[in-house]
Parts: C-alpha cells; sequence; structure tokens
C-alpha cells in the first residue's frame, strides 16, 4: 500500500510539472528581424519593431507592424520609413520607439508619427521605459547610458559602467530595473554574461539584483508577479524567470534571437520577438 500511495504521489506531482511547462500558442511568421513588441491595451492591438538590416544603419527599411490580439498581422507596415527600430513603451495614446539616436512619439490611433527626439552623442539607443508620470527611459547599451525624457527635455540621465550593456528596462515604483547585455561573442569579442540591476530612480545609484550572479546576455524584461521578473537571453535563445535574490530559472529552451518581450499577466501569455526566425512567438505560463 504504501508503494502504491507513493507511486501516485509521484505521478501526480509529474503531471503537475507537465502542465507546468509553457505552451506555445501561436507563431506569427514573415516578419523581418523583430526586436520588441507591446500590447495596446485600449484596442488589444500588438506592435512590433522590425529592424530590417543592420541593427545601427540609417536605411529607412524599419518598420512598425500592427498585428490583432491573436498575432495576425493586421498591416505590415503600419509605421514605414524608420531606420533600425528597437525598444517600444505605450504611455497615454502614445507609442515611444528607439531608433538608434532619436526616440520617436508616434499616435497610436493614427500611426503618424508627431514627435522625433535627437539624442546626440548615442550609439544604440535600445530599450524604453515609462513611469506613471510619464517620464521615459531609454537604455543606450554600447556607453552604459540611460537617457531620460522628461517634461520634454530627451538628455543622459545616468552613465555608469557597473550597468555592463544595458538594454531592458522596467520601471518599478522609485526604481528601474536593468537587464544587461554584457559582451556577445558573435560581435568578436570574449563573452561576458550579465545579470539584473537596480537603479535609484531618486539617487541614481546602481546596485545588483539579488546576489548579481550573471544570467546570460540579457535583452527583454518584464514583470512576471510582484518581485519576479522574465528576461531574455538573446545569445543562448532562452526565457528565464528570475526572483528578487537573483535566482534564475529557465523556463524555455529557444533558438537565439530570443529579444525584447512582453508579459500579458491577465492571460499568462508571454509575448516574445525571434529576431533571428522573423517570427513572434506567444507562450502561456502555467
Amino acid at each position: 500500500m504504501r508503494s502504491l500511495v507513493l507511486l501516485i504521489a509521484s505521478l501526480f506531482f509529474f503531471c503537475a510539472e507537465a502542465q507546468a511547462a509553457p505552451k506555445l500558442l501561436w507563431e506569427t511568421k514573415g516578419l523581418a528581424q523583430p526586436e520588441s513588441v507591446v500590447v495596446d491595451p485600449a484596442t488589444g492591438a500588438i506592435y512590433v519593431s522590425n529592424i530590417v538590416g543592420a541593427v545601427m544603419q540609417k536605411d529607412g527599411n524599419g518598420f512598425i507592424a500592427k498585428l490583432s490580439g491573436e498575432g495576425k498581422i493586421v498591416t505590415r507596415q503600419w509605421v514605414k520609413g524608420l531606420d533600425a527600430p528597437t525598444g517600444l513603451a505605450l504611455y497615454d495614446r502614445t507609442l515611444y520607439v528607439a531608433d538608434i539616436d532619436q526616440l520617436i512619439a508616434i499616435n497610436a490611433a493614427s500611426g503618424e508619427i508627431v514627435k522625433r527626439y535627437p539624442a546626440k552623442g548615442a550609439t544604440f539607443l535600445n530599450d524604453v521605459a515609462v513611469d506613471a508620470e510619464g517620464t521615459v527611459y531609454v537604455s543606450d547599451t554600447p556607453t552604459n547610458t540611460i537617457w531620460r525624457l522628461k517634461d520634454g527635455s530627451f538628455e543622459p540621465w545616468l552613465a555608469n559602467d557597473k550597468l555592463n550593456g544595458p538594454n531592458g528596462l522596467l520601471v518599478q515604483g522609485d526604481a528601474l530595473i536593468v537587464a544587461s547585455l554584457g559582451k556577445i561573442p558573435s560581435v568578436g569579442q570574449k563573452q561576458d554574461l550579465a545579470g539584473l540591476s537596480v537603479v535609484s530612480l531618486k539617487d541614481q545609484s546602481v546596485a545588483p539584483l539579488g546576489n548579481g550572479k550573471p544570467i546570460g546576455n540579457l535583452d527583454g524584461l518584464a514583470l512576471l508577479q510582484p518581485g519576479v521578473f522574465l528576461v531574455t537571453d538573446w545569445a543562448a535563445g532562452a526565457l528565464y524567470r528570475v526572483d528578487s535574490k537573483g535566482k534564475a530559472e529557465l523556463l524555455i529552451d529557444l533558438n537565439q534571437g530570443s529579444a525584447d518581450l512582453a508579459y500579458l499577466p491577465d492571460k499568462k501569455v508571454a509575448l516574445i520577438p525571434m529576431m533571428l526566425d522573423n517570427s513572434l512567438v506567444a507562450y502561456r505560463l502555467e
């Protein structure tokens, strides 16, 4: 009887683990080096930035695609004429887009570009995050700099080598959480893994999240639940769950190029641009 109970218990836990595994819901192909994704809470539309070429080349080929909530392409080139658009953030019906050395503001209702904010001296603006008051933060990865748009002025806000290639950004209360890229071996340099950092919005101090243990060459960053984050590893191709102590758990083994994700807590769905596969994938996280 004891053996039977243990067997049943083992089967129960095995099934529970199997059910907890992320499930691929859909994949949208036909994109062009998708880098970032954001969902419009007002309409349910999905916006995806597409680089289309070299990541720092001013060629005018980049665009923003508009998809339905189910991942169907509504308008492939909803906003055209960008260079190498990367990070996206939506605030008060304005879609902010990082595009090499400028921050672009787009009317989310019409798709019209309403404002361009030059970032003189920036090398590669990468991710975008907005706080509750509408202040916009943008990472400039190669220069270890965070830019800030506040009261119409767009300027460097923090330059600190501790950021180690700041990529993904997320505002949490009075802190800016940063997912760092480190160094990728594919660009001809020795690989340097990185982790998450916490930047105080009050005094700009930079500290590692939790134990500060390196995780990978990080790209996207999203909040899974209070104190727990989802991050993508661009180089290794992975989705991690990272808690407040810095402990990382591999959730999905992906192809290289997993980029700046979005998470929908009400649906428990992660949207991940697969930059080198030219696709957007949706996974349900149980």
